[in-house]
């Protein structure tokens, strides 16, 4: 009878499921009430105390396989000789480039494509002379791309065909300022790029030890709630879609899903919204009566010039950070002032285009010729804002008392606590 008690209460304890997280310990000795991690650090100093055991760090590499056996992707520039055994390919043979072939798949002989070409198989011995075979396995890309930013500025240098990179250039150029990725890249390519980086480095090629100064890692892309896969059949073609609706608006929906570090997910009825706001800026463009004036001249619509300046200043600071998606909201909310004023200086206009740009390069660059632009809008001055045309003349200033808010002031941007104090206290719903 007692087991089955236990059993009852347990069951009752646990229906939930047990507490998995981060928590306060209780019923535990020495630990009680401290937080999961305190306790954890508690713990180990115990056991090394009463030498029992020790703290560590355990670290964990997942073996990295170099060879694919496919088609595409560098040839290993390796010979098997019966006689000599592996020999490698010698330098002035170097690079050993992939044949023309018509069938590229595999075939089940557990061997990589290239062991049904002959030609390319059957080479000689650079040791013996004698009769050898290729390797017909091919680098992984990461063997590549673990290194290609180090070449990269380089290919149109003098000594380009001498030498993997240029130790000018690449002083000049590199460390990468920023890298982004998912997690695979987090786990494997970025991982294996900073050793070969640092490998580099000791052997005296490289004076700098981290390729990557920044690591940004992007969230995920879904679909309608669900994860992009084939099997699932629900995978994004963004072709169709830049067929129906464009390239701009396809690249404009996937940076306004949201936060990039987050991912997203794709609807198609979240997409039509994009369209109508580049039509939207596509009209505005042809309506809008464009005034050629400078600061000064008169019927500039009130308000304007300071949006302008503080939609200059937000889609510059979010373009630094990565924030596209609120980049692109503050574009909206000036066409959106734009529209109903009807008008606006050429001035603006040509500013608005240049924000544009980086998020809808196709458009931008039409209207932009539209104006009577001969040079492209990627060759214009970015805009700068004034400090003083972005600072708020007034702000709301919530009133709280005992925790809940009974009014909402209107005052000056700069005002000091003094003076906030007078002008609540002298208000008829704050003295009531």
């Amino acid at each position: 009878k007692a087991y089955d008690i236990t059993l009852s209460f347990l069951a009752e304890s646990v229906k939930d499921g047990p507490f998995l997280t981060d928590g306060v310990n209780i019923n535990s000795g020495f630990l009680d009430n401290l937080k999961t991690k305190e306790a954890m650090v508690k713990m180990i100093e115990w056991l090394e105390k009463n030498k029992i055991g020790r703290g560590a760090v355990n670290f964990r590499l997942r073996d990295w396989c170099v060879s694919r056996q496919r088609y595409w992707g560098p040839p290993i520039p390796m010979i098997e000789c019966a006689k000599c055994g592996w020999q490698p390919v010698p330098e002035k043979d170097l690079p050993v480039m992939l044949p023309e072939v018509e069938d590229f798949l595999p075939d089940g002989s557990g061997k990589g494509p290239l062991n049904k070409v002959k030609s390319f198989v059957e080479t000689v011995c650079p040791k013996c002379k004698g009769p050898a075979k290729r390797e017909t396995d091919v680098s992984d890309p990461f063997v590549d791309s673990c290194w290609y930013f180090l070449r990269y500025p380089s290919v149109r240098s003098a000594n380009s065909e001498q030498a993997p990179f240029d130790k000018e250039i690449t002083r000049k150029w590199l460390p990468v300022n920023m890298y982004i990725g998912g997690k695979e890249h987090t786990v494997l390519h970025l991982l294996y790029a900073r050793f070969i980086t640092m490998v580099l480095r000791d052997m005296g090629y490289l004076d700098f030890e981290e390729p990557f100064k920044r690591f940004f890692a992007h969230g995920l892309m879904i679909k309608d709630g669900a994860k992009m896969s084939k099997s699932k059949g629900n995978v994004i073609n963004p072709d169709e879609y830049i067929e129906k609706v464009g390239a701009d608006c396809v690249r404009m929906y996937l940076m306004f899903l949201g936060d990039v570090r987050l991912g997203g997910d794709w609807r198609d009825t979240g997409i039509n919204g994009m369209f109508r706001f580049i039509n939207r800026v596509w009209s505005i463009y042809q309506k809008s009566e464009l005034m050629d004036c400078g600061g000064g001249c008169e019927g500039v619509p009130e308000g304007m010039p300071q949006l302008l300046h503080k939609t200059i200043k937000k889609v510059t600071e979010d373009l630094e950070n990565l924030h596209f998606n609120t980049a692109i909201s503050q574009l909206m909310i000036f066409m959106n002032f734009v529209a109903q004023a009807g008008k606006m200086p050429r001035g603006a206009a040509e500013k608005f285009l240049i924000l544009l740009a980086p998020f809808a390069p196709h458009i931008a660059e039409e209207l932009w010729s539209i104006l009577g632009h001969s040079e492209s809008i990627f060759a214009a001055q970015w805009p700068e804002y004034n400090e003083a045309m972005v600072k708020d003349e007034t702000i709301q200033m919530p009133v709280q008392i005992n925790g809940r808010v009974r009014a909402i002031l209107t005052v000056s941007a700069d005002i000091s606590e003094e003076e906030a104090k007078k002008i609540v206290m002298s208000d008829v719903t704050i003295l009531k």
